[in-house]
């Protein structure tokens, strides 16, 4: 039996400059932090010739090209796993859907799993682009490479996304208090909203494609952010983050009018009189998490318990995808 765990992630700027619709024109960055909640991906051989795939759905079959879960079949091929007598199980702490990177996450920690099983080495940076190649090139799916590397980094990284694929990994320089309050400070609610992210991350895609004047400017914008955010969080000036949050979810929301909606506009707002310095929608949009930067955590709490959002608390992973047992 094999047991992996990859990290999911939040986004702490230039979301969506990850895309290969902006990177391969104008070069993308985007600092993103893996926390300890976790998708989980179990692999067992079993005795009769069969391949079962346990997810949301159970499939029972007896070849890969059987199999309907698309990252499943394609990550099944890429390593080239031969005639099944194996039984895959996920498991995650966040529904999927929610704007944490669920989807990276959980190719990241099945092709981890396969590799352990065929017993081949695999660096971080191969296993990263293995599963963006998946979702990417394979499958066809409007994203971008940032939930596939933080998967497998783990940790508060920062990624430039070069014109020609290649990524830069670049660790976040943070002190020890700046990282204790900045993780003690990050608020993240539930709106009650799974979505999927494809319709606006393909609309994103395909105005960027298109040079789309008004596209382009906002994501030139979310990258300058973005790396003001990199400079205000290595100089300790954790508000100045927390304002910058605030700017990148306004210039975020006018990309598409499916990013928000009046509810959450509302909960927005409740948060920023209680005493959230900055914050947004985490992910593409459309539901998912509100995460919230604050001084006054007992305030905020309570006013957004007291709205109906249920709060889960999270600290930071800095291990990555990793092999948490194997017998």
């Amino acid at each position: 039996m094999i047991i992996t765990r990859t990290p999911l992630r939040i986004s702490l700027g230039g979301g969506g400059t990850d895309l290969p619709s902006y990177y391969r024109e104008h070069t993308g960055f985007v600092m993103a932090a893996a926390i300890d909640k976790y998708v989980y991906i179990t692999l067992h051989e079993t005795f009769a010739q069969e391949l079962i795939v346990k997810y949301s759905r159970m499939e029972q079959v007896q070849s890969v090209e059987e199999v309907k879960h698309p990252i499943v079949r394609a990550a099944l091929k890429l390593v080239e796993v031969g005639i099944p007598y194996l039984e895959i199980v996920s498991m995650s702490d966040i529904p999927a859907n929610s704007g944490l990177g669920s989807s990276g996450s959980f190719t990241v920690a099945l092709l981890r799993a396969l590799h352990t099983l065929k017993k081949s080495q695999v660096s971080r940076q191969d296993l990263a682009e293995q599963a963006a190649h998946i979702e990417i090139d394979l499958l066809g799916e409007p994203v971008g490479k940032q939930d596939q590397y933080i998967a497998s980094f783990g940790g508060i990284t920062c990624f430039h996304f070069l014109p020609d694929g290649r990524v830069e990994v670049v660790p976040l320089h943070l002190d020890s208090e700046a990282l204790y309050n900045l993780e003690d400070n990050l608020l993240l609610f539930f709106t009650g909203y799974t979505r999927s992210a494809s319709e606006i991350l393909r609309d994103q895609d395909t105005r960027s494609r298109a040079r789309e004047q008004e596209m382009i400017a906002n994501l030139h914008f979310v990258k300058q952010l973005g790396l003001e955010s990199k400079a205000a969080l290595e100089q300790g000036d954790l508000r100045r983050f927390a304002e910058l949050m605030h700017v990148h979810w306004e210039h975020k929301k006018k990309r598409s009018g499916n990013i928000s909606n009046p509810q959450i506009d509302e909960w927005y707002e409740l948060a920023r009189r209680n005493g959230a310095l900055g914050g947004k929608l985490i992910g593409a949009g459309g539901g998912g998490f509100l995460m919230f930067y604050t001084e006054d955590k007992t305030r905020l709490r309570h006013v957004m318990r007291c709205a109906g959002l249920r709060e889960v608390r999270v600290g930071f992973d800095f291990s990555g995808a990793t092999v948490v047992a194997q017998s």
